[in-house]
């Protein structure tokens, strides 16, 4: 459990609260010790302010008669301006000897001799007096003819016990808050780790047979509804290739099934026959040569397939769609003529230039013209190449039977026969356009059958344009 997305959330966001809280907890515990010390401290000081400007007036100012001010603070009814229920008066000689005190002191006997010198004339402490804790400032205040220790003192009795309730109600509070941060991690990280958890059950139950199924997540628009539609999206591209594989497993068991059947047949025939009669021997080995070279043709086939299909490892450079074109068209050209077609090669003066790999664009455009021959009986086919403002665009046109509309977007699947009762006739693997198809969408392009009102077919592959 400690393991959980939900735990380490929970515990993360707890111990973050946990630290910021007792840090700002101990920052206003200090900060609040620091501002009752600094009025203590004002309050003496201000008070000694006050003793030192009535003692030591400047010329003409308001005080004790002059020549008696500091002896005048010996008599204990003159402190009496100074004290208050919160503040202490005390006067000693240079020896540290009280020489008066205000009457509120009472029982507090002397805060002590301060070690007040010339060199040192203030002095501010904290001292302990019969159980009770003072801030006691000192100073050494000096006349023309007499001087004396001043000692002003506040008591910190209220204050040390305004410390410990103010700790104690910052404990407190700390503590309520604590529990209530962890509580809150917790129920934040369900909240978060809930919904991904949902979506990981959701996941373990969608398999390779259940690829039609679907999150639909749609209240969502953050981050977890983002992931839950880009997976939605995965299992769409899941299942449509499953579905192709399958097709395409299906349909390759179905066309090698035949070449090997036929194979193994006429080998069983050889057997038996082949040493008795010569004709059945000779039929026999050329229907395996036959036979082998259609399943090495197929397999072939496949195997370009594949490559094709692996688009990232195809070195790819500028290349001129024209020379690859015409280079096809001398390569078919014997085909053509020993079936009495013409086959013509129709481009432009300038050079379309595009970016690919120069074997596969000269199979791609070899398969279109192989295709348009096949199925052509009379006339010819017609090779073109040209561009538009962005791509560059080959066509393959024959002057055949044509393909039914219906089945135009059809013909680049693999096996595919638009003309079922010719399959075996007109030979070939059925992957000759699927191989095209393949090519050009690696190399980043488009590729359709069209049916021209002249009649045949027409196939047009558009190329990134390379300016």
């Amino acid at each position: 459990m400690m393991h959980t997305l939900r735990w380490r959330i929970a515990v993360s966001y707890a111990v973050l609260l946990i630290v910021i809280i007792l840090a700002l907890g101990f920052a206003i515990s200090v900060r609040f010790e620091q501002i009752l010390r600094n009025q203590a401290q004002q309050h003496v000081s201000s008070a000694m302010q006050d003793i030192a400007h009535a003692v030591l007036p400047p010329p003409g100012a308001f005080g004790f008669a002059e020549g008696d001010q500091i002896l005048a603070l010996e008599n204990p009814d003159n402190l009496e301006h100074w004290a208050s229920p919160t503040t202490f008066v005390e006067i000693d000689d240079l020896r540290g000897y009280p020489l008066a005190k205000s009457l509120n002191m009472g029982r507090v006997v002397s805060f002590g001799s301060p070690g007040i010198s010339p060199q040192h004339p203030s002095d501010m402490r904290e001292v302990v007096v019969e159980g009770r804790r003072f801030l006691v400032l000192s100073a050494l205040l000096a006349g023309p003819a007499h001087a004396a220790i001043v000692q002003v003192a506040e008591p910190l009795d209220q204050l040390y016990r305004a410390f410990h309730e103010t700790r104690l109600s910052i404990a407190i509070i700390l503590i309520v808050a604590i529990v209530a941060m962890v509580l809150l991690s917790f129920a934040l990280s369900s909240q978060m780790a809930g919904p991904i958890n949902d979506l990981a059950v959701a996941m373990t139950q969608i398999g390779s047979e259940g690829l039609h199924k679907r999150l639909r997540w749609r209240g969502r628009r953050d981050e977890i509804g983002h992931l839950a539609q880009t997976f939605d999206d995965l299992l769409a591209r899941l299942e449509e290739a499953f579905a192709r594989e399958r097709q395409f497993i299906s349909d390759a068991s179905h066309e090698l099934k035949t070449p090997l059947t036929s194979i193994n047949a006429n080998a069983q025939m050889l057997v038996r026959w082949g040493d008795r009669d010569e004709q059945i021997r000779k039929e026999s080995l050329q229907t395996i040569v036959n036979e082998s070279s259609a399943l090495a043709e197929m397999v072939n086939g496949m195997l370009t397939l594949a490559k094709a299909d692996s688009g990232d490892a195809i070195p790819k450079e500028p290349l001129s769609l024209a020379a690859l074109a015409n280079e096809a068209v001398q390569a078919t050209s014997a085909r053509a003529a020993g079936k009495g077609l013409r086959l013509e090669f129709e481009t432009p003066a300038e050079s379309s230039i595009v970016e690919g790999d120069a074997a596969l664009l000269r199979q791609m455009i070899t398969n279109l013209i192989d295709n348009a021959i096949k199925f052509t009986e009379t006339g010819g086919v017609t090779v073109r190449v040209g561009s538009d403002a962005r791509h560059a665009i080959v066509e393959v046109q024959d002057t055949g039977p044509g393909i039914d509309t219906a089945e135009l977007p059809l013909v680049f699947d693999r096996f595919y026969r638009a003309d079922k009762s010719r399959t075996r006739q007109a030979g070939g693997t059925g992957l000759g356009l699927a191989i095209v198809r393949s090519i050009v969408r690696v190399h980043g392009g488009t590729v359709e059958a069209l049916r021209p009102q002249e009649g045949g077919t027409l196939i047009r592959v558009r190329l990134p344009l390379i300016h």
